[in-house]
């Protein structure tokens, strides 16, 4: 049975007459009637009743004409989301991300995707740069937003956003009202770091300013999510080297002091596998490019 023959079937079911069917099908008679033909045969059962001067469906021709209307309802319904498959119009996008984005556009970045491509799924994730880069080399993610440079050659990226680091600090602290300061005034205070293991970056970024500005931070607290470092802050354990985005995180008892000095910025990454064929993929990456610095 072809998607000709059920095609073909329903039209002389409508017409009841080889002849304006076949004129319908702008085919000739000969081949309609060879593909009925072909269609009783292969459903077993005779589906017409024909004569000189009527053709009639049987019983059996009527209970198929329902079945035979569905499957080819069926097939073009498949035969759309082929196609739209094929733009990125559909499908599901599996996005890994470090907490820092939600402050960073990602919001932003999703709510105008979405509304642009309402039936991607677009499924997220929150994992550090590590995990997202083993979740990337495993094809369990499509793309990821991290914080590192360490990038495998299988992967392209993209530049997504550059930040400064601010001194985040109870708001309690003699310093936190101050307009600026310097990295030196924090000598001797306990620090709460996102772990090494979770962001060997960050980590190794934070001791080399601390060493530039002459000591060594006390390391208490190792996290793995900004959130919870900026939490811990909030508390009054500690002081923190953050994103500046964290500001906006809107917590309660933590002030954010810019350093009087230029740092290495904080930058954020996309990634992708480079050979990854997927339109739903490109369309979100032509997003994320058009949202980058």
């Amino acid at each position: 049975m072809e998607f000709r023959h059920l095609r073909y079937f329903l039209v002389l079911a409508e017409e009841l007459h080889f002849g304006r069917a076949a004129r319908r099908l702008s085919i000739s008679q000969p081949p309609l009637s060879l593909n009925i033909q072909q269609l009783e045969a292969s459903v077993g059962a005779k589906l017409f009743i024909r004569s000189s001067r009527e053709v009639r469906l049987t019983a059996a021709g009527q209970a198929f004409v329902p079945k035979a209307r569905a499957l080819l309802e069926q097939a073009q319904e498949a035969g759309r989301h082929a196609r739209d498959a094929e733009q990125g119009l559909v499908g599901r996008l599996h996005i890994g991300f470090v907490g820092a984005m939600l402050y960073r556009g990602l919001p932003q970045m999703l709510r105008q995707f979405q509304a642009q491509h309402p039936l991607l799924r677009v499924l997220l994730r929150e994992l550090n740069s590590q995990d997202q880069l083993i979740e990337l080399s495993h094809e369990r993610l499509d793309l990821g937003f991290v914080h590192t440079t360490r990038v495998p050659p299988d992967l392209s990226r993209i530049l997504v956003a550059r930040q400064p680091f601010v001194c985040c600090l109870p708001t309690t602290h003699p310093l936190a009202k101050k307009r600026k300061l310097a990295l030196r005034q924090l000598q001797g205070e306990p620090f709460a770091m996102v772990a090494r293991a979770v962001s060997p970056d960050y980590h190794e970024a934070i001791l080399s300013l601390c060493t530039e500005a002459g000591f060594h931070p006390e390391i208490r607290y190792e996290l793995r999510h900004w959130l919870s470092v900026v939490s811990l802050v909030s508390q009054g354990l500690g002081v923190a080297l953050v994103p500046e985005a964290l500001r906006q995180s809107g917590l309660a008892g933590t002030a954010f002091v810019p350093l009087d000095s230029e740092t290495t910025p904080y930058d954020t990454y996309c990634l992708w596998k480079t050979a990854r064929d997927n339109a739903a993929l490109s369309s979100f990456l032509d997003a994320v490019r058009a949202a980058a610095v």
